[in-house]
Parts: C-alpha cells; structure tokens; sequence
C-alpha cells in the first residue's frame, strides 16, 4: 500500500526489568518480574502513527528468530506494514534491556543487533520518496538515516539517542524533535541555535511539554498535560509518531504552517501523556480515539 508515514528505525525485543530505584554506578539491585515485549524506536514509532490514523510502513531489519516474530506480530497488529522489513542471516533481532523504577522514570542499554545492518534497499527507497512524511532516529546507522533524509520530501528526525550531528545529515531534515539534552548537544546552551542548522524544531520538555522553534516565528510553547505517570518508556516515541501522524493529515506538506504544527504538537503532548499511564512499550501506545477524546478535553 502507499504509506501517509514511513518509519526508518530500529525495532527490538524489551526486556524490562522494574526496580525500586535505578542502580547508581557500581551498585546492584533487585529486580521484580521480567517481562519480555517488543519496542525500539523506530517500531514504538511507527505503531504510534499508525494507531494515531496515518497509513504507516516501517524500514527496519529484524533477526530470524522469535524476537523478530514477536515484533512482526505487534507491528502488523497495529496496521504497520511489513514489506519493508528485511530479515538478518548474520544478526539477532536488537535487544534493550530496560530498568524502569517506582517513579516511572526509565534507564535503557540497547544491543543493535540487526538494527545496525539496516540499509535503504531500492524498493525502501522509492517508498521513503513517494512518502507524505518521513520519520526516523538514531538507533540505526547514520548513513542510512542520511539516505532516508536525502530521499524524503519532508523529513523529521527524532535525535536520540543523543549523539553529535554532521551539517550534511541535518541538511536534510525539515523538522528536528529532540529533549532538552539532545537539544544541548546539537547547539549548545542556546536552543534557538538550533535553527542554525535546521528550519525547525520541537523540544521536548518531559512533564512540562514542549516548545516549538521555526526560523522566523516566535518561540511557541505547548505546556504538558498533568498526569499520574506509571512507565516513560516509549512516551518521546509516541510523541513523534503521533507527531508525524498528524502533519501527514496536512494537504500538503509544502504549507505546512505553524498552527499545523502547534495543532501537531499538541495531539502529540496528549498522547505521550497517554502512554505514560501504561506499561512497556508498544503496549503503552494509545490508539486514535482516546487521543482526540483527550485532545477535546484539553483543548476545545
């Protein structure tokens, strides 16, 4: 099918593990039960489109095994679609091993995997390009993200995991979605330094929302939606799946304006506020429906 939305990402098996507190360097601590479910987030992404409305198909690469089964099964049950995955002889599925404490806050080791073979095939490639919006992240190689960026008519990168950006990836990406650390690495104390390097960015601000940036536009912020948080885990990827979701509802990404971006952004606060009332991953993802019942109940 043609895809409103495709996610270029990793996809991994969660393992999670809840402890009273994080481990402090050098210490251990006892977990309680260990569940197993599938995440990454590129897969956390594309579900979140894709539960959000928007016609969503993945580019990942999955290992043969029951980790890449259990992720297939949770993706194509969202209405993600597959043809795009392609399955790993050499290399596990990822895995992310995930502590998550009483207060909900997450610390997270990834293992790539498979994820670090991903490349855009010729097939991934022209559906990357026939696309309304791109998404992607930084659990995958860089070159491929900057392929998919060079491809994309409208690009969004999610930079996380935190790392330092070349000029010529960030010449690619329309829209840049990162939380305040990522934010710092990439252009310094100064936030609004980030339209140095890229037309426009959201920042994500955990519980206290988001503000948005756009090169000649006022600084407009989106404040949070108070909530009793249980897991974080997968909230920033809701975020910007529900993100991409919206803006690909947009007639034309070529006029996409502020208001279609503070209206994305907001749909998007809603739902990570969803997602933290649950646990895990995909699990936590909120579906449509819930999210514009609680859009209307913020907003209209």
């Amino acid at each position: 099918m043609e895809s409103d939305v495709v996610v270029v990402g990793s996809a991994n098996v969660d393992l999670v593990l809840p402890v009273q507190r994080i481990p402090r360097p050098g210490e251990t601590v006892l977990a309680g039960a260990m569940t197993r479910g599938p995440g990454g987030k590129g897969a956390n992404q594309a579900v979140a489109a894709a539960r959000a409305g928007a016609r969503t198909a993945i580019v990942a690469s999955l290992g043969v095994d029951d980790a890449g089964e259990l992720l297939r099964d949770a993706l194509s049950g969202s209405g993600v679609d597959l043809s795009l995955i392609t399955p790993s002889s050499t290399a596990p599925t990822g895995t992310a091993i995930i502590t998550v404490d009483d207060s909900g806050e997450n610390s997270i080791v990834v293992a790539p995997g498979a994820n670090g073979e991903l490349t855009l095939t010729d097939v991934a490639s022209a559906a990357v390009g026939r696309a309304k919006i791109v998404l992607s992240q930084l659990e995958i190689p860089f070159p491929t993200v900057q392929a998919a960026a060079a491809t994309s008519s409208y690009f969004i990168l999610n930079a996380a995991p935190a790392a330092e950006l070349s000029d010529e990836l960030l010449a690619g990406v329309d829209l840049l979605v990162v939380n305040e650390t990522e934010a710092e690495l990439i252009a310094g104390s100064d936030r609004s330094a980030l339209l140095k390097r890229v037309p426009a960015a959201v920042v994500t601000l955990g519980g206290a929302g988001a503000v948005i940036l756009t090169r000649g536009g006022d600084e407009i912020a989106v404040p949070g939606v108070p909530v009793d948080v249980v897991d974080t885990t997968a909230a920033g990827d809701t975020f910007c799946g529900v993100l991409a979701a919206t803006l690909a509802a947009v007639s034309t990404t070529d006029a996409i304006t502020a208001s279609d971006l503070t209206n994305a952004v907001r749909r998007a606060n809603v739902a990570a506020s969803l997602s933290v009332q649950a646990a895990g991953a995909i699990p936590s993802v909120p579906h449509g429906d819930a999210i514009d019942a609680r859009y209307a109940e913020v907003y209209l």
